[in-house]
C-alpha cells in the first residue's frame, strides 16, 4: 500500500478559532486541553469516566457532506480524535444583543440551576437537542439528558426549561445555523487526505489517512492501541493511568462508518456509533432499539462504536449476545487479507479473542429475524439508565407447525467469561413443545452452561436466577393469544 503524505500537526476549529497542534500527548483529553491550555473552564470534570455529563461539549464533523453536531464527554475524548472537527464549548453560546442564549435563559427563568456545577453540561445537552428538535417531547428531553446527572436542583425544573427554550429564540438564528456554511467550508479545507503523526516512541499518536493506511499501520505495529470512540480506552487513562502509546485514532475513517441492508442482513462497519446504527437497527430489529437506548447516555452513544463493543471482548458488552443469537458474522482484516468468522467463535476466553497480531474487526453482519421468528433482548441492571449490565439475555425462537421448538438461540452476557450461548438449555428445548413444562425442565440445564461470578453488580446466585427468569419471561411473551412475533423488549 503506498504511504500517504504526512502532516505533523492536528488541526480543528475550537469555537470560532482555527487550532493547529504539533506538540500533543496521545492520552491528552479534550477536557484537560480546554481547561488547562485554553482556560475554558465552563467545561467541568465530575466523574472522569463519561457518566455525569458535567464535561459535555459539542463536536461537529462532516458526514456525507452534512455538518453533524453531537454531544460528547470531553473527559474521555482524546485530542487525537478531533482532527478536522469543530469543537463547541459553552463559552461559544450567546444570544442576540449580548443577552443569554435561549437555552441559558430558559434554565435561569425556570430555576434549573442550583449549585451550578452540572449546569454547563445540561445546557450543552439541551442545546444539541434544541438544534435538532425545537419542540421536543418529554421522552426526547429525557433521552437527551440520560447522560447528565444533577445532585441538587431536581430534574423537573430542568425539563420545564427544556420545554420552553423555543419561546426564547429560533434555531435558524442561532450561531451554529448562521455560520454553518462557513464552518463546512473551513472543515472541508482541513480534510487534506494526509496521515497525522505526532510525537516519538515515548508518546506517539497517528491519525491514519484512510482505511488502507490504517490496515498497513496496524499490520506493521500491532502493539498500538486502537481508539475509535474511547468510551472504554478513555477509562484506561483516567482511572487506571495506563500508558496507551502508540495510538491509532480511527474514529474519523469514513470507510468504517458504512451501514447497509442487503438481502436479509445488515452489515455494520466497525466505526459506526450506537447513534448512527440506531435508526436502521431499531426499524429492522425492533428489540434492539430499547437496548441501544440504555447503553450509557447520549454522549456515550455518540462516541462508542459497534466494532469497539465487540473487539474489546467484554463479557458484559451489550451488543454481542443479541448479535450472537441472531447468527452474526465478523470480517477481520490484516493488511490486505480478510477472513470471515462467526461472532460466537470470536470470543475464546476472558480478555482473549480469535484476533491475530495486526488484525482488526472491520465489520459485522447481522441476519434479520425471519417473519415467523420471535426475538427479544432483556437487559438487567441496578438502575435503568446509564448502568452496566448485570445480566443480558437474547433469545431467538422458531416454532414448527405442531408448536414444538424447531430452533432456538439463547445468548447471555454477564454469565461467563465471554458472551456465551446456553447450549445445554437450547438442546433441552429443541423438539419439545413450547410449554411451561418444557421451560421448567430446560431451566435446570443452566447449571451445565454457566458458572457465573459474584462481583459488585450481582451475586452468582442472583445471576443464575435472573437467567432462568429471563427464559421464563421470553416464554410468557411468546406463547398464548397475546404473543407478538418479533416482540421488542428491554428489561
Amino acid at each position: 500500500m503506498p504511504q500517504p503524505a504526512i502532516r505533523s500537526e492536528l488541526r480543528f476549529i475550537l469555537n470560532g478559532e482555527d487550532v493547529a497542534l504539533s506538540d500533543l500527548r496521545p492520552d491528552e483529553t479534550l477536557l484537560d486541553f480546554l481547561r488547562l491550555s485554553r482556560s475554558l473552564r465552563g467545561t467541568k470534570e465530575g466523574c472522569a469516566e463519561g457518566d455525569c455529563g458535567a464535561c459535555t461539549v459539542l463536536v461537529g464533523r462532516l458526514s456525507g457532506g452534512q455538518l453533524v453536531y453531537e454531544t460528547v464527554n470531553a473527559c474521555i475524548r482524546f485530542m487525537g480524535s478531533l482532527d478536522g472537527t469543530h469543537v463547541v464549548t459553552i463559552e461559544h453560546l450567546k444570544g442576540a444583543d449580548g443577552k443569554l442564549h435561549p437555552v441559558q435563559q430558559a434554565i435561569v427563568d425556570f430555576h434549573g440551576s442550583q449549585c451550578g456545577f452540572c449546569t454547563p453540561g445540561f445546557v450543552m445537552s439541551l442545546y444539541s437537542l434544541w438544534m435538532r428538535d425545537p419542540q421536543p417531547s418529554d421522552a426526547r428531553i429525557e433521552k437527551a439528558l440520560q447522560g447528565n446527572l444533577c445532585r441538587c436542583t431536581g430534574y423537573e425544573a430542568i425539563i420545564r426549561a427544556a420545554r420552553a427554550i423555543s419561546h426564547y429564540g429560533q434555531t435558524g438564528k442561532d450561531l451554529l445555523a448562521t455560520e454553518r456554511e462557513a464552518i463546512i467550508a473551513r472543515l472541508s479545507a482541513l480534510r487534506d487526505g494526509r496521515r497525522v503523526e505526532i510525537g516519538g516512541e515515548a508518546g506517539r499518536l497517528v491519525v491514519p489517512a484512510s482505511l488502507d493506511d490504517f490496515a498497513s499501520l496496524y499490520e506493521a505495529e500491532s502493539r498500538a492501541t486502537i481508539v475509535a470512540g474511547s468510551t472504554d480506552v478513555g477509562l484506561w487513562v483516567t482511572k487506571q493511568m495506563r500508558d496507551i502509546s502508540p495510538v491509532l485514532f480511527i474514529g474519523g475513517l469514513d470507510e468504517l462508518k458504512s451501514i447497509s441492508e442487503h438481502g436479509s442482513a445488515i452489515t455494520i462497519g466497525a466505526g459506526v456509533t450506537y447513534t448512527e446504527a440506531f435508526s436502521l437497527l431499531a426499524k429492522r430489529i425492533p428489540a434492539l432499539g430499547p437496548l441501544i437506548d440504555r447503553i450509557g447516555g447520549e454522549q456515550v452513544r455518540n462516541m462508542g462504536t459497534i466494532g469497539g463493543n465487540i473487539a474489546n471482548g467484554s463479557p458484559i458488552g451489550d451488543t454481542p449476545p443479541p448479535f450472537i443469537a441472531l447468527g452474526a458474522t465478523l470480517v477481520l482484516r490484516k493488511g490486505r487479507e480478510r477472513r470471515t468468522m462467526s461472532l460466537e467463535d470470536f470470543f475464546i476466553a476472558y480478555g482473549k479473542q480469535d484476533r491475530r497480531p495486526g488484525e482488526f474487526v472491520e465489520s459485522v453482519t447481522v441476519p434479520l429475524p425471519e417473519p415467523d421468528e420471535r426475538f427479544a433482548v432483556y437487559k438487567v441492571t441496578k438502575r435503568r439508565d446509564e448502568d452496566i449490565t448485570a445480566v443480558l439475555g437474547a433469545f431467538r425462537l422458531s416454532l414448527a407447525a405442531d408448536g414444538s421448538v424447531a430452533s432456538i438461540s439463547a445468548a447471555f452476557g454477564g454469565m461467563a467469561a465471554t458472551p456465551k450461548r446456553a447450549s445445554a438449555v437450547e438442546a433441552a428445548l429443541i423438539g419439545q413443545p413450547w410449554s411451561q413444562l418444557a421451560i421448567e425442565r430446560a431451566a435446570a440445564a443452566f447449571e451445565s452452561d454457566f458458572t457465573p461470578l459474584t462481583d459488585m453488580r450481582a451475586s452468582a446466585e442472583y445471576r443464575m436466577l435472573v437467567a432462568k427468569n429471563l427464559l421464563q419471561r421470553f416464554f410468557l411473551e411468546t406463547s398464548g393469544a397475546e404473543a407478538q412475533v418479533g416482540r421488542s423488549e428491554a428489561a
